[in-house]
């Protein structure tokens, strides 16, 4: 049976950036994609935003991999010529109800490390965005946007010139542990078995179903999956703002945004549709509800504007009207086994994380060394 150092399941933007961290630090490492292309599951459905890091809980995974891996991007991204930019964005209060809710993220921010954040008047704002309605902005000058199918063609570039290969259609349907390694039987057009010494389980939609199939991994430790779809509608003309314009907040998401890709066009979302099974189908009537939201901070949206786009899921690990979820780790210190390392739950910030990610990650597979 071939033996490798690692295999990463998942060619997804972050099972690409721990497979080249991994390759980057000596090891032997396969990268394992279901499908027969990389990035075709939660990475190609995203809105390619580089977040600044403003969301999230203080302390917690996605707010110290957010910052760490949005500086690390721009770097990476600058060095290896992958289109981005550092458009910025202005979080909006649209009443004056929400001002200290503005303040409150301002602060979570700033604890988090979050360069150049600043809290603006309704006139600053509409200065920088004239076309934009708002009580109150919070300005964020680190957040842009990148081209993630470029990014993840580099990363994977990266991993083969560092000896690693990318094996397509190549599920994998069963682990186990066997004389201090894992050996791993995969599906596709012929079955095949290969062992490693670390296994990182980067799955994304379909982590919980590989963590299902490994042998000894204890099925209690596996989280529940909530699916919640984020629908995007496009805009037909172009759109008044220079910058990237987010409401605040809402159950399970960033509220309805509106995001520039690097031609310049418009698109709006992702919006919350908490659903059951994997479906990517827009609804053309949920611009009943993107509307309003839009118009709540741009009220002049022509109507008959928006257009249905795509849709993207998020690989939740909270449901409707629970606290937003962490990204859950599980390594060797939590559930005792050797060189077995699962990332459940990598939606947004996923793809800003990326590259602290996959040094997080590698770091974890050294101490198994």
């Amino acid at each position: 049976m071939e033996r490798v150092d690692c295999i990463v399941v998942g060619a997804g933007v972050v099972g690409l950036a721990c497979a080249r961290a991994l390759a980057l630090g000596g090891l032997q490492t396969v990268v394992l994609e279901a499908q027969e292309r990389i990035g075709s599951g939660v990475s190609s459905r995203s809105s390619e935003v580089i977040h600044a890091g403003v969301y999230y809980a203080p302390g917690s995974h996605k707010a110290a991999l957010c910052v760490s891996g949005r500086r690390m991007l721009y770097r990476y991204a600058a060095e290896r010529g992958v289109p981005h930019r550092a458009l910025g964005k202005l979080i909006v209060a649209c009443e004056d109800t929400q001002v200290a809710a503005l303040s409150e993220l301002y602060a979570r921010g700033m604890t988090n490390g979050v360069e150049s954040l600043q809290l603006l008047e309704a006139g600053e704002a509409t200065r920088l965005e004239p076309s934009l309605c708002c009580r109150a902005a919070l300005h964020s000058r680190e957040t842009g946007i990148v081209d993630s199918h470029a990014l993840m063609v580099s990363l994977a570039g990266d991993l083969e010139s560092a000896g690693g290969a990318i094996a397509l259609r190549s599920p994998l349907q069963h682990a186990c542990r066997r004389n201090q390694a894992w050996e791993l039987t995969t599906g596709g057009a012929e079955e095949y078995r290969i062992a490693c010494d670390v296994l990182v389980n980067a799955a994304g939609l379909s982590a919980q179903t590989v963590a299902s199939g490994i042998e000894e991994y204890p099925r209690e430790r596996i989280p529940a999956l909530h699916l919640a779809r984020g629908n995007y509608f496009s805009l037909s003309t172009r759109a008044p703002f220079q910058r990237l314009i987010y409401p605040l907040p809402v159950d399970g998401g960033m509220g309805v945004h509106l995001t520039l890709d690097l031609a310049g066009f418009a698109r709006f979302g992702p919006d919350v549709e908490w659903i059951d099974r994997i479906d990517y189908n827009v609804d053309p009537a949920r611009v009943q509800t993107f509307t309003p939201s839009i118009r709540s901070y741009w009220p002049q949206l022509p109507d008959g504007a928006l257009q249905p786009a795509y849709a993207g899921i998020r690989p939740k690990l909270s449901g409707p009207r629970q606290p937003l979820s962490d990204f859950l780790i599980d390594g060797p210190a939590e559930h005792g086994l050797g060189g077995l390392i699962q990332l459940f739950g990598f939606e947004s910030p996923g793809l800003t994380s990326a590259l602290a990610v996959g040094e997080h990650v590698t770091q974890i597979a050294m101490r198994q060394r």
